[in-house]
């Protein structure tokens, strides 16, 4: 007998008080997309009703609006540089109550170790904190990452309870080629009824069709309108992404309207601590969505039911019987600024303001707290020997957008070594092989980052999180992997040899062991550091240089390898016309 839904039933029927009732509130009915404005019931941290109720404990909602707690459809916790015991305290007074999560930065370099800790570190967290299994460690074999995780070792997750699909499948080849693999993990995850995310970046409208054959039904890589139908009429779910790198929503949010907009969801995919500390998680999605003319109810039914419709969370979305007690205090609609936050029907948050103190991070494995694995490094392994009057492909990097431009340029050379040039914005790029100490170094050339002096490196460098580095000299260039071996791991800017400002994410290369206030502290003083560097764009530039490495996303980029042609399929040399050995 299950005497917890009979209690609920009583609480329901009024034979019993339940919890919690608050008054004068305006319910946004998410189904119907009206207002309510009706008593609303909460019974062990579940709604039970709607209407006219009394409670053992009465709070007056002052007549601000009611909102279901927000979900986020897709996010690697790890690019907030912080762990999910500490993340849960950034995003829950931002209205984030639910998370489905993806581990394949930390699983790329740590494989099942990085996972389990993840699990273990998100457990008994105010957040709850759903886990999709990484479909692709590594994400293609044009580089070197620190794991490889096969279907063997990915099934036993499943039996853990907060694990509920496989996360984005990006190595398109894979599935159209029916290579065994990928299949086994696709019916691993299709078996057990569990949702598969995909990763479309650059995936035509046939290809879609590959993918909805293979059990995927949902993308968060469009970046263009047009992109987005294809897989709308394909079936998938369009999650639109804004984070600290890809920012999609504007291009994406026109077609949005009410007779497509179930098939829509939000998410932030990759963002930073301080920009989620300061604009917002999904919040900031549904607020952006709102200024752009989306009704701010239809923002609000895309940021939780549409969400938990998607990945299968019957519980959660929703401010109505059965569901449980994730609510919002919102004043106004269009402004959209969280005051109150509920977590199965208690105050958890207020006023942006976390009402209790961050739990303790789980003691990562060793293996995770030396990640950093290099040879030797000397200046040398970073020369390009070429000759006057040679032309070389370069990464044109497009502000917020995690494609590129792969563009033809006649550098300056200075005794045979490619020159850097700050004026026409053509950089130094490195990538280098840091789990394995291989020593791998691929060579590049970038335009587009924006610094005018100086070096930057770090750990964080998508997918395989290799070492990645760029700079206007080789001798600054040096210091700042030097500084990372050093601190194990993270984000450095070095000027005329000096350091100027560092960040550890000494837990795998990728998040702080640190409070969350200080790694915020350390990600500020980075920031002011940059004007330093000549930089002043309008985007994040860390959040930039870590996804030039990415070659599952047109059209160059640079691994530990060399260039990688996205579009091609295959590695090719710096220079023009000239082979790779």
């Amino acid at each position: 007998m299950n005497y917890e839904i009979i209690e609920q039933i009583k609480a329901a029927n009024k034979e019993i008080k339940p919890d919690l009732v608050i008054k004068n509130g305006k319910i946004v009915n998410v189904f119907t997309l009206e207002i309510e404005e009706e008593d609303l019931a909460i019974h062990n941290g579940f709604i039970v009703g709607i209407g006219s109720y009394e409670g053992e404990k009465t709070v007056d909602a002052k007549g601000k609006y009611i909102v279901p707690g927000l979900i986020d459809g897709h996010v690697h916790i790890e690019s907030s540089m912080v762990p999910p015991s500490h993340f849960a305290h950034v995003v829950v007074p931002h209205g984030v109550t639910t998370v489905v999560t993806d581990p394949h930065e930390i699983a790329n370099v740590a494989g099942v170790e990085g996972i389990q800790f993840m699990l273990d570190d998100s457990e008994g967290s105010i957040l709850d904190t759903l886990f999709m299994l990484p479909s692709c460690v590594p994400a293609t074999p044009f580089e070197n990452s620190g794991a490889e995780l096969s279907a063997e070792d990915l099934a036993p997750f499943y039996e853990h309870p907060r694990v509920i699909g496989l996360a984005e499948v990006m190595d398109y080849p894979s599935v159209s080629n029916a290579e065994p693999g990928m299949i086994q993990k696709l019916t691993d995850a299709r078996t057990r009824h569990r949702v598969i995310d995909g990763h479309g970046a650059g995936l035509d409208a046939h290809s879609m069709n590959v993918y909805g054959s293979a059990g995927i039904t949902t993308d968060h890589e469009s970046t263009q309108m047009e992109e987005a139908k294809e897989r709308l009429r394909k079936g998938l779910y369009v999650i639109i992404r804004e984070g600290s790198g890809a920012k999609d929503l504007r291009s994406l949010i026109p077609l949005v309207n009410a007779g497509n907009a179930r098939r829509f969801l939000f998410c932030t995919d990759d963002k930073h601590l301080d920009e989620l500390k300061e604009n917002g998680s999904i919040d900031d999605n549904v607020r952006l969505a709102v200024s752009q003319g989306l009704d701010p109810i239809l923002a609000i039914q895309m940021a939780t039911l549409n969400a938990s419709e998607c990945y299968g969370l019957k519980t959660k979305g929703a401010v109505a019987p059965g569901y449980q007690a994730d609510l919002l205090f919102i004043k106004n609609l269009e402004e959209f600024q969280v005051e109150e936050v509920y977590k199965n029907g208690k105050l958890v948050a207020k006023e942006g303001e976390m009402l209790s103190e961050a739990a303790l991070i789980k003691a990562p494995p060793s293996a995770l707290m030396s990640s950093v694995n290099l040879t030797c490094f000397t200046k040398e392994m970073l020369s390009m020997k070429m000759e006057k009057g040679e032309k070389s492909y370069a990464i044109k990097l497009k502000p917020n957008s995690l494609v590129t431009e792969k563009i033809t340029v006649e550098p300056s050379v200075i005794k045979g070594e490619f020159q850097p040039e700050g004026d026409v914005d053509l950089l130094k790029m490195a990538v280098i092989e840091r789990h394995h100490n291989t020593g791998n170094v691929g060579l590049g050339i970038i335009q587009g980052l924006g610094f005018t002096k100086g070096a930057i490196a770090l750990t964080v460098a998508h997918d395989s999180h290799n070492l990645v580095t760029a700079g206007l000299n080789d001798e600054d260039m040096l210091v700042a992997i030097q500084e990372i071996e050093r601190i194990n791991g993270g984000i450095v800017l070095v000027k005329d040899g000096e350091v100027l400002a560092s960040i550890t994410l000494n837990i795998a290369g990728l998040m702080s062991s640190g409070t969350g206030e200080k790694t915020y502290s350390e990600l500020k003083k980075l920031d002011k550091s940059l004007t330093e560097l000549g930089f002043n764009g309008d985007f994040n530039p860390f959040s930039a240089l870590s996804f030039m490495c990415l070659p599952v996303i047109p059209a160059l980029k640079l691994t530990d390898l060399g260039y990688f042609d996205a579009v091609k399929g295959t590695h090719i040399a710096f220079k023009v016309n000239e082979e790779i050995e």
